[in-house]
């Protein structure tokens, strides 16, 4: 009886044991989030692992990290450049994810960068049903670029690449099968010294990482201007701040040969306030107070834009390819627009809609490929690259000058 008693006594004691681990693991974890502050990476890596299995791409020292998710379309999620108590660079759409609501036209889980297909509108839309009129209420975002899961081709610590079959109807009827393949590669500082062909000034702190996105066409027909076609879209969602502006170096030139500098109504014409012209440089306010989206050709655009945020301490670089001599859809929402003269750079500051609602607030860089006129099999690439350098004014004025043409203190004074 008493050694019954005895074993009795100790499995309790075990179970008790066990449940307090379990419960201090539970814990552990809530203590985790608790120990980031919001705004850090670390909060956003407790935060997103509870969403998905992340993939984490790290730096040797872990300081320059990137959370990438398979669940959520290959998204690079956000990053930092000073390991987990660092700044989170990229949009994470927190109100969005804790409502928990399927929604039919977008899902807005954020993303510093994403794969998305165009043209969102005109004749070769995919995002509209053929004959509906182009408002949003008809607007509907592709299912495998929206809220579907891709698949992990390959993953290590310093690269990913992801997959995904690709089924869509566009405007004019057309049915279009394709495959894509998505290659996120984490830079070393060397890699980004010679990608950008410029020296690290000390006390500056980097992250940094290439995308490879290339599209195969997997119809029996080649996609023309009578079947219509796609472009790869990649679009970079940052958070904005008061003094965060968007600075877009372009080749001057006459209209009759290069077109227009920008084309700056998609959503209503851009204030001037917020929109500055200056001698080769365009200086777009993105304080995420006024929603405004501005675009530009692949005869203007260098291949290249920034974003410098003061309060941050935040300069960003994006790269992508561009290709003068191509042709790039137009992705108005306008059917009686001409479908193929489009944009190859646009970028975007959130703002409130009339109602006084608002997804972000953010803001985006964002790049296209040209037309996908492809054979059966052929494929499309396209690269996108964002750099980050965070550290004082006076250590990241010297990329700016050599990169954008132009000061941080112009920057941060211009408007």
């Amino acid at each position: 009886m008493k050694t019954r008693n005895f074993y009795c006594i100790i499995a309790a004691v075990i179970i008790g044991v066990f449940m307090i681990s379990c419960t201090g693991n539970r814990k552990t974890s809530e203590t985790m989030r608790n120990n980031y502050e919001k705004g850090t990476f670390g909060y956003d890596v407790n935060y997103l692992s509870e969403k998905d299995s992340i993939i984490l791409l790290k730096s040797d020292n872990e300081q320059s990290q990137i959370i990438l998710s398979a669940k959520y379309q290959a998204k690079v999620f956000t990053s930092t450049a000073k390991g987990l108590e660092g700044n989170s660079h990229g949009f994470v759409n927190y109100n969005f994810f804790d409502a928990g609501v399927v929604d039919e036209h977008m899902n807005g889980f954020g993303g510093e960068n994403r794969f998305w297909l165009g043209p969102e509108g005109g004749g070769y839309s995919i995002y509209f049903k053929p004959e509906t009129e182009q408002i949003y209420d008809n607007w509907h975002t592709p299912k495998a670029i929206d809220i579907e899961e891709w698949a992990v081709k390959s993953a290590t610590n310093k690269e990913a690449t992801f997959t995904k079959d690709v089924v869509l109807d566009n405007y004019i009827g057309t049915h279009l099968d394709l495959s894509v393949e998505r290659t996120i590669t984490l830079l070393e500082e060397d890699d980004i010294k010679n990608k950008l062909n410029i020296n690290l000034p000390n006390g500056v702190s980097t992250v940094a990482y290439s995308t490879l996105n290339i599209i195969t066409n997997n119809n029996d027909f080649k996609w023309n201007s009578e079947t219509g076609t796609v472009c790869i879209w990649m679009l970079d969602m940052y958070n904005p701040s008061d003094s965060a502006v968007t600075v877009i170096p372009y080749n001057e030139g006459d209209i009759e040969e290069l077109g227009d500098i920008v084309k700056s109504d998609y959503f209503g014409e851009i204030p001037e306030e917020r929109l500055i012209d200056d001698k080769g440089i365009l200086y777009f306010k993105t304080d995420g107070n006024s929603r405004g989206k501005l675009g530009m050709n692949a005869l203007r655009t260098k291949g290249l834009a920034g974003n410098y945020d003061p309060i941050s301490k935040r300069l960003t670089i994006v790269t992508f390819d561009v290709h003068p001599d191509a042709v790039y859809l137009n992705q108005e929402w306008n059917p009686e627009s001409a479908p193929l003269v489009g944009d190859a750079l646009n970028a975007y500051n959130d703002g409130p809609l009339e109602d006084g609602s608002i997804m972000g607030p953010f803001l985006e860089l964002e790049s296209s490929s040209p037309a996908a006129f492809l054979d059966p099999n052929q494929s499309l690439s396209h690269s996108h690259n964002i750099f980050h350098f965070v550290g004082e004014e006076a250590a990241l004025s010297p990329i700016a000058e050599k990169l954008l043409g132009v000061s941080l203190q112009k920057v941060k004074t211009v408007f």
